[in-house]
């Protein structure tokens, strides 16, 4: 598949995959997340995708965000490494091919050392070599490579060379600051985690997981990179602490509460405001369902309806 043949923007993602999970019942394990349903119940993975697709999604992401050697450690199974990319890959490529619809894949590269800390990001010498690994595992079987989720100008810039040196398309994607709208969670802003890019072949410019009023605060800035896909997929949570872990690092975080104002209708109103903007890609991240995504389409395709035959 090419993302040369898609025929209209804007472009929808997909919505969730941890969350969806576990609203559907599979038990994993906490510290691989999402991952832990590659060995449980892959099945349940591929029905996800399938989900996303019958609700009108363009793009669906493979479901590699989990999927992180120090994590898979923690478990015992770092040596399934490569195999759990490659059937995370092969679960969104059949779920493609079961529904016959035109959807590209897109691979996700995520943080490797915690969600929403740029204090954790690493040094390039250690975590350049474990995004190179991911990207040319995946790169073979996608359509395009998202980074998605990074917290920082330089935890971008790492993930974006690695995507860069395959020969897909890559985007990249910020998760931003809770009550500092416009910057990333490390404070600095869109311009300049973009301009960190500077001399990379990024084509995708996006926002994720983050309040989607952070998201709206922050397409004027999109819009302003010149990046041909620019745009929007927010979370459901409710604030995530400055200093957040899944295992709560001897605290009680775990997983993050959902706000009540987020229906699909409400969730909604915010894509809108994307689409107004100028957005180009819209979708949904943590906590955004089937349900979500379908609402979405029907405000797509509103907008944009397939011209008559």
């Amino acid at each position: 598949m090419d993302m040369e043949v898609q025929p209209r923007i804007p472009l929808l993602l997909d919505g969730g995959m941890g969350r969806e999970l576990f609203f559907r019942g599979v038990e994993i394990p906490e510290t691989i997340w999402s991952a832990g349903a590659l060995i449980g119940d892959p099945e349940a993975v591929r029905r996800i995708h399938e989900d996303y697709i019958a609700a009108g999604a363009d793009i669906i992401t493979t479901n590699t965000y989990g999927i992180i050697r120090s994590d898979l450690a923690k478990e015992g199974v770092e040596d399934r490494f490569a195999q759990l990319n490659r059937l995370a890959c092969a679960l969104a490529i059949e779920a493609r091919e079961r529904t016959s619809k035109p959807v590209l894949i897109a691979g996700s590269l995520p943080p490797l050392r915690g969600s929403f800390r740029p204090d954790r990001v690493g040094p390039t010498t250690e975590i350049g070599p474990l995004y190179r690994e991911q990207a040319q595992l995946l790169a073979p079987h996608v359509d395009l490579l998202l980074c998605e989720t990074m917290s920082s100008a330089a935890e971008g810039r790492m993930a974006a060379e690695a995507a860069c040196e395959t020969a897909k398309p890559v985007w990249i994607s910020w998760t931003l600051h809770e009550d500092r709208p416009g910057r990333l969670r490390s404070g600095e802003t869109i311009a300049q985690a973009a301009r960190a890019l500077n001399g990379l072949s990024v084509v995708g410019m996006l926002v994720n997981c983050c309040a989607p009023e952070r998201a709206s605060d922050a397409m004027t800035a999109l819009a302003a990179t010149g990046a041909r896909f620019f745009g929007a997929y927010a979370n459901t949570f409710a604030p995530i602490p400055p200093d957040w872990t899944l295992d709560g690092g001897g605290r009680q975080d775990g997983l993050l509460e959902f706000r009540a104002d987020l229906d699909p209708e409400a969730y909604a109103v915010h894509t809108a405001r994307w689409l107004d903007a100028g957005a180009t890609v819209v979708g949904g991240c943590c906590g955004t369902r089937p349900a979500h995504i379908a609402l979405i389409r029907e405000q797509i395709d509103t907008r944009c309806p397939l011209p008559e035959r």
